[in-house]
């Protein structure tokens, strides 16, 4: 606890200042270090008033979340933490500095007072773990900002600035950053000279009634569909509207409970943990060197290749953007101006912040301009020979030590670097489209890349704001490997005369926010079906002019507000090509047998993925599949999900399955060996 705890007073006010990096989670040390703090303070009959602080970047960022899984929660929980703050006899002010998020916030709610650097952020991010605010949260925060807002909050998990804070509220006084001690002491000296009662945020009435809520919840409706978790935060500020504090405060604690032990907040528990694990490649050790990526080269001004540039760019890194013709230069250009200029049209951009960013692009028309750059990013069409020229010219003409990278989603990157001389300077950056806006990057290493360039790219990834997840060389990666079964599988249901819409709905009602056959509309079908051979259901529909949402027409028809409606002429392109390719009819399928057949094989091929190294660890394919195909995140991702279903169930269907669909369904040996020896599928 010394190592934790520092106390000291300053003329009559006590300072407890807790030091546990890197975010001062609230741990069980940590807990048991605020407490005595307080109860030192308490018992000096010198000290008049309380400030409590953190040193290092930030306030109590949160509770220790890896104590969830290891129930009960130790001594001191964190009732007696609060307790230990609200029952103060001396008034106590939370200085916030960096963020107060969860329980760091609903220690600074069950204060005296809050004061707060105009840089905090403040919030109750909970719901992201599939679990509410569990430490009296959501019966404070309603008493200081009202039910609605407090409401709104909670549901959305968005933290608010300080000076929004301020407005609502909930911090008493916004000071200056770098003065936090200095104002929080001065603060705490007008409450000693005010004399006033304490104020306790318990005792405050809860402002609006239960048809705020009702607004709130029309508005975040969406949001509850296949999560626990926003319905029991409902019923918690329900409970802080209609019963007593401390009646509501044991409701709270009821709901909490329930969610805890929930499989959809062990899921999405799973889901945090992993995402802060791609990054850490093992044979990548703090001995490596990172290489400075001053400027970046983008080849491609199309969709992908402006996406990326938007990526460094607001990373503050210079881009040249290189095409062929002056019209595809400037079209590209154009397009990046209008999103930023869409995005200062809803106030969340300055005019002078888009000019900036503008004039961090060189525009050029070769690439003779990307000689001093650090970083190349190829973003050309999905062509071998294309690609494989552009990377032997780009090896004449870059300087040595430049990172060179493709943006390839299935092609052979051992064969894209066999073009040049230098393929351990060579490697995968696969964004997902709208590149600007998917927060996947699969980093493909191909057979030769450095640990230099492998470590520079995966912290890379972090400065463009990108969840990096390595990948080793094979068609489609991981993401896009794993879901190909989920497509391809999709459009054979079709074939069989399973309706359109049945086919999305299971999916949806799994928890996908769109179907396949709708994915394929909005991606569009004349994408996917580039370098396809012979003919192909996607090929009949794109020469029909049916090219998915942007032509008006697809699998589906769409209106001007790209509602979906069924077509007779798409049901007609799809009964020729059944009869043309010999498929037997099979309209009748159940849900179940629907679901099985589109996801199985996904689950069956992220194990292949492990077994092959393809993917450093199981809980990477799952981010990979959340955040590149949004696949629901209350799941889990696949391999997580495996395991809800279990191994053994898993490949008796694939088994059963296999000889009617085919090899796509032939159990891999590690989900064979996983099912004998009872393993769990997630923890590959």
């Amino acid at each position: 606890m010394g190592d934790v705890l520092t106390t000291r007073v300053v003329g009559n006010v006590g300072i407890v200042e807790i030091d546990s990096p890197p975010v001062n989670a609230l741990s069980t040390d940590v807990r048991s270090a605020v407490i005595e703090g307080l109860r030192i303070h308490n018992a000096d009959d010198a000290v008049a008033a309380i400030v409590l602080l953190c040193a290092g970047r930030t306030f109590f960022a949160g509770a220790d979340i890896a104590e969830f899984d290891n129930l009960p929660i130790r001594q001191p929980d964190f009732d007696a933490l609060m307790a230990a703050a609200e029952s103060s006899a001396k008034p106590v002010v939370a200085a916030i500095h960096g963020t107060a998020l969860g329980g760091g916030l609903e220690l600074a709610l069950s204060c005296n007072y809050r004061v707060a650097v105009s840089s905090a952020k403040l919030g109750l991010p909970e719901v992201n773990l599939g679990i509410l605010p569990g430490a009296g949260g959501t019966q404070r925060l309603p008493r200081l900002v009202g039910a609605g807002v407090a409401l709104d909050m909670i549901l959305t998990g968005k933290p608010v600035g300080a000076a929004k804070a301020a407005e609502m509220g909930l911090i008493d006084q916004v000071v200056e950053d770098g003065k936090l001690e200095e104002a929080a002491l001065a603060f705490a000296q007008d409450v000693i000279a005010q004399g006033a009662p304490l104020p306790k945020v318990r005792d405050k009435a809860v402002a609006g009634g239960l048809d705020d809520l009702e607004a709130v919840k029309a508005t975040h409706k969406r949001q509850f569909k296949g999560f626990k978790a926003p319905g029991h935060i409902v019923q918690a500020v329900e409970a802080a509207i209609t019963l007593p504090f401390d009646e509501g405060l044991r409701r709270e604690k009821d709901l909490f409970g329930e969610l805890l032990v929930s499989r959809e907040s062990e899921a999405q528990r799973h889901v945090f943990f992993a995402q802060r694990l791609t990054a850490k490649v093992p044979d990548i050790g703090k001995d490596v060197p990172i290489l400075p990526i001053r400027k970046v080269g983008v080849i491609g001004a199309g969709t992908m290749g402006g996406g990326i540039t938007m990526n460094f760019l607001q990373a503050g890194i210079p881009v040249t953007l290189v095409e062929m013709k002056q019209e595809a230069i400037d079209r590209g250009i154009a397009t990046i101006r209008k999103n930023y200029e869409r995005t200062a049209a809803k106030g969340r951009m300055t005019t002078d912040q888009v000019e900036q960013l503008m004039g961090l692009i060189t525009p050029a028309l070769s690439l003779d301009a990307l000689a001093d750059v650090d970083l190349v990013v190829e973003a050309v069409f999905e062509e071998i020979s294309i690609k494989k020229d552009i990377f032997g010219k780009l090896d004449a003409i870059c300087r040595d030590g430049a990172i060179l990278a493709s943006n390839t989603s299935f092609l052979d990157l051992n064969d894209i670097a066999s073009a040049t001389k230098r393929p351990e300077w060579v490697v995968g950056l696969h964004f997902f489209s709208p590149a600007n806006v998917m927060p996947l990057l699969e980093v493909v290493r191909g057979a030769h890349t450095s640990k230099e360039v492998i470590g520079t790219v995966m912290k890379l990834a972090g400065t463009i704001k990108k969840t990096p997840v390595l990948a080793g060389v094979c068609h489609g990666f991981i993401a896009n490997r794993i879901m190909e079964h989920l497509i391809v599988q999709s459009q054979q249901m079709a074939l069989e005369g399973v309706p359109l819409r049945t086919i999305d709905k299971v999916m949806n009602d799994y928890g996908f926010a769109m179907g396949p056959i709708a994915m394929l509309d909005l991606i569009g079908l004349d994408v996917l079906v580039h370098g396809a051979e012979g003919r192909t259901l996607m090929g009949d529909f794109v020469e029909a002019g049916r090219r998915g949402q942007k032509t008006g027409k697809g699998f589906y028809d769409y209106d001007a507000d790209r509602k979906a409606t069924l077509s007779d002429e798409a049901a007609k392109i799809i009964t020729d090509f059944a009869a043309y390719a010999g498929i037997k009819s099979d309209p009748d399928q159940s849900d179940e047998a629907i679901l099985k057949r589109l996801l199985y094989p996904v689950v069956n091929e992220g194990t292949k993925c492990i077994e092959e190294g393809i993917a450093l660890r199981a809980s990477d394919i799952d981010v990979a599949a959340i955040l590149g195909y949004n696949w629901p995140v209350f799941t889990g991702g696949p391999m997580f999900w495996g395991d809800t279903i279990g191994a053994k169930v898993l490949l008796a269907g694939l088994q059963e399955l296999e000889p009617r669909y085919g090899p796509a369904f032939k159990p891999s040996a590690l989900l064979e060996k996983l099912a004998a020896d009872g393993g769990e599928i997630a923890k590959l």
